[in-house]
């Protein structure tokens, strides 16, 4: 914002002063989104974020559910969003969401009130030591000064480095710990007269920083000179998708070399744009032949989920190039493998002809092979198989639909029977820790201020983040949440674990008899009950504007557990031996 748009700070009181200027600071960095809990110590923060006319201020009940929303906001923005709270346990139910951004990246803005020092550790209510709550999870953490008129200019360059650390050199949350004395309500002291800031000249030099991007030397000349290269794109959130699926299309036509994309990389999605993309390898790797076996492969950011994938992969232990611009060790194979500090980008140099390969002609066959009866065998099922939800999500959906993909079963659906297309549409998941807490809150962020958006979930994700049923009157936007309810943990079911009986039903399954229907109502969310895979269609094909509805798919989770063991198996099989 212009020096000139600058809005008047709030000098009725020391704590009113202090708190405008922190957000009058993250406002001019780029803040447009804070997430606010209630609670009294906060009171100075959510009054500066609630009048700033830059900012979003949206209030949420639960913690937990707000600091998910503030995640998906977060995800959908490519920005930090702030998200506030009081003292005591508040923040303490952060602590999930916490570790999720840490583990994915995703930048957040934790500002946790406080009691000043002379109120802690002394049986004063609602205060615990908040001294680094989150442990090492923040990429940095501070406790600010308790406010004073001498140190603004402090405040304001400390709120620099937490945003500044909160994008780089690695995303990931930050946590400022804000201790407040009272008077905590925006009453004018005129006992303590305030110094009326130049504002243009403060906050001259606020502006959003550049950030750089890491680069690293790429060993071109190994990987051009090796015909049985292989591209394996894991799971990727980018905020321009089209430009990544453009760079590494010409980093597969470059090289020739056929390209493995999860169902969680926009890749699937941009069928048109890359000729070497290969989507049944969660099936073909079951039974792989030879053939399929590379001597070097490039992996752009973490494995996909395949378990199929992984165990090919450590078995055969290929040489191993990992691209990621942050210092991650993202080798959970341990395998011979060497990190690449960069992003994923185009040849540098003028790219010829496009190559080409037995190799890469052979993955292509076995492709499109398996493609066409993995589709011809969904086409003929009429039950309602679980896995054929995600088949015709990505078939029907309208064009650019951001989906949030929940864990567990969910997530792997989507890698196996995810068709791809040129749909654009834009997937979003949570594979930093792998958790179903906080399933539908960050699905509600995304779609927030956003196109009509998809979630895809089982139903103890959902119901494990019932309170995120609060915020569906505040949504602006739509969600529409397509619920496979398998009555309990389906991914238990490909387990070990499952032979045993008991306890394995009551104890790793958990089947639930939540009425799905009544839940909705009470939270005047709209239910429907899909009786056919027509009327799924339909449903999925259009996606209202506005509000949010919930698309139950009743499942026999015991009878899609056999299908999958069986049918997918054999359909790998029949491909190998040809």
């Amino acid at each position: 914002m212009p020096p000139d748009l600058a809005k008047c700070l709030d000098y009725r009181n020391l704590n009113t002063l202090w708190a405008a200027v922190a957000v009058e600071t993250l406002a001019r960095l780029g803040l447009t989104t804070a997430i606010i809990c209630p609670g009294s110590r906060s009171t100075p923060l959510t009054v500066a974020l609630a009048q700033h006319p830059q900012i979003e201020a949206i209030p949420i009940l639960d913690e937990r559910s707000a600091a998910f929303f503030a995640l998906g906001c977060a995800k959908r923005l490519g920005l930090p969003t702030a998200l506030v709270c009081t003292s005591g346990t508040a923040g303490a139910n952060f602590y999930p969401a916490v570790i999720e951004a840490s583990e994915s990246n995703v930048p957040l803005l934790l500002l946790t009130a406080d009691r000043p020092p002379e109120l802690r550790d002394c049986a004063s209510g609602q205060t615990i030591d908040q001294q680094k709550l989150f442990g090492h999870f923040p990429r940095w953490y501070a406790e600010l000064a308790l406010p004073a008129t001498a140190q603004l200019a402090y405040l304001r360059q400390t709120v620099i480095q937490a945003w500044t650390r909160s994008r780089w050199p690695q995303p990931g949350p930050v946590h400022l710990n804000c201790p407040f004395r009272d008077p905590l309500p925006p009453l004018s002291d005129p006992t303590l007269p305030l110094p009326h800031l130049d504002e243009a000249a403060f906050f001259a030099a606020v502006r959003p920083p550049t950030l750089p991007q890491p680069q690293s030397e790429l060993p071109w000349d190994v990987w051009q000179a090796c015909d049985r290269g292989l591209i394996i794109a894991g799971p990727t959130e980018v905020t321009n998708p089209e430009r990544y699926c453009q760079a590494v299309s010409q980093l597969a036509k470059h090289l020739g070399w056929p390209v493995l994309a999860e169902g969680l990389s926009p890749l699937r999605n941009h069928q048109s744009l890359n000729p070497h993309l290969i989507t049944t390898y969660d099936i073909l790797l079951r039974h792989p032949p030879a053939a399929l076996q590379p001597d070097c492969v490039l992996q752009l950011g973490p494995l996909p989920t395949s378990k199929p994938l992984r165990q090919w992969l450590a078995a055969i232990q290929p040489r191993r190039w990992i691209l990621h611009p942050y210092a991650t060790n993202l080798d959970p194979l341990h395998g011979p493998a060497q990190h690449l500090p960069a992003a994923v980008a185009p040849p540098r140099t003028p790219p010829g002809p496009p190559r080409g390969s037995a190799f890469l002609q052979t993955w292509l066959h076995r492709d499109r092979t398996l493609r066409h009866r993995l589709n011809a065998c969904l086409t003929g099922i009429t039950h309602r198989f679980e896995g054929k939800a995600a088949w015709l999500l990505s078939q029907h959906l309208p064009p650019q639909t951001p989906v949030f993909i929940a864990n567990s079963m969910s997530v792997r659906e989507v890698e196996t029977f995810w068709q791809a297309n040129d749909r654009r549409l834009q997937p979003y998941f949570s594979r930093g820790a792998n958790g179903i807490d906080g399933t539908l809150s960050t699905a509600l962020g995304i779609a927030h201020r956003s196109r009509p958006s998809v979630l895809l979930t089982g139903d103890l994700a959902f119901l494990h983040d019932t309170n995120g049923l609060l915020f569906t009157k505040q949504l602006v936007g739509h969600l529409t949440v397509v619920l496979i309810n398998n009555s309990g943990g389906g991914i238990f079911e490909m387990l070990p674990i499952a032979q045993f009986e008991p306890p394995f039903e009551q104890y790793f399954a958990m089947p639930q008899a939540v009425d799905l229907a009544a839940l909705c109502g009470a939270y005047g969310v709209e239910h429907v009950l899909i009786q056919d895979w027509s009327q799924f269609v339909g449903c999925v094909e259009t996606l209202p504007q506005s509000s949010m509805r919930l698309l139950e798919v009743r499942c026999d989770r015991k009878q899609d557990a056999r299908w999958r063991q069986q049918v997918l198996l054999d359909l790998a099989k029949a491909v190998s031996n040809r």
